[in-house]
């Protein structure tokens, strides 16, 4: 690796992850606070049923997995898992549960766009942005897909390992995250590239969505409203209102 190589290295896995989660947090605040009628997934259901209904259940499932699996996967200490589960383990576990969920997503992200795509009534009414973004989120799932067959060549769990590590460390604000990263495959960096690159355009695209998602399972967990009823006190021979 020469000097521009290493120096690329270090800044999109040192400096960018931190400019994506600025990005990600603060303009997904802004826009809620000036744009909260552009808070919305602009569903074209009434274009067309038969394969929305395919295709966005078979994306949310694998893709609500993913997210989930990527996220307790990179971010939990080896030490909570050493004692129940071995590295090589959790990295077959990994491989064959997010593979499972990776094709289901990959189908039902395949149809969404050929959808959006090939439709014309659908196509005329989509925004750029709509379709950049699926594209975007296809290409990632595809190279997820890649990686795998290059973790079964690290059946030691080392690979799991490393980019825990880097995770972990870039969460916590350790240095020398990116250092670790560099033997790796190249999928696995492009890979990791892209998915920061989709926590940036996250506010600037109909992606937003997702907070109303973490926002109903508050919604479910409020407490009970309480509603009284309020008893009118009339004086005596004042004939009470007779209801509409």
């Amino acid at each position: 690796m020469n000097t521009f190589e290493h120096y690329l290295h270090l800044f999109f896995f040192s400096a960018y992850p931190y400019i994506c989660m600025v990005v990600f947090l603060v303009g997904s605040l802004a826009r809620f606070d000036r744009d909260q009628y552009t808070w919305k997934s602009d569903s074209s259901q009434m274009l067309r049923t038969g394969t929305l209904r395919w295709g966005s259940n078979l994306f949310h499932v694998g893709i609500i997995f993913l997210f989930f699996g990527h996220t307790v996967g990179l971010l939990t200490p080896h030490w909570m898992y050493e004692p129940f589960i071995t590295p090589a383990q959790k990295q077959l576990l990994a491989i064959i549960a997010g593979g499972i969920a990776g094709f289901i997503c990959f189908i039902g992200l395949s149809l969404l766009i050929h959808r959006r795509i090939f439709d014309p009534r659908i196509r005329l009414t989509s925004h750029r942005t709509d379709l950049a973004i699926l594209i975007i989120l296809w290409v990632q799932l595809t190279l997820g897909m890649i990686t795998l067959p290059y973790s079964l060549e690290h059946k030691d769990g080392s690979v799991m390992l490393v980019l825990s590590d880097w995770a972990q460390r870039v969460l916590t604000f350790r240095v020398g995250a990116a250092e670790g990263l560099i033997p790796l495959a190249w999928p696995y960096k492009i890979h990791l590239v892209l998915g920061m690159t989709i926590f940036l355009l996250f506010p600037f695209s109909r992606l937003v969505h997702v907070w109303s998602g973490f926002a109903t399972l508050f919604y479910v967990l409020r407490p009970q409203q309480l509603v009284r009823s309020r008893r009118l006190n009339l004086p005596a021979g004042h004939d009470r209102p007779h209801p509409l």
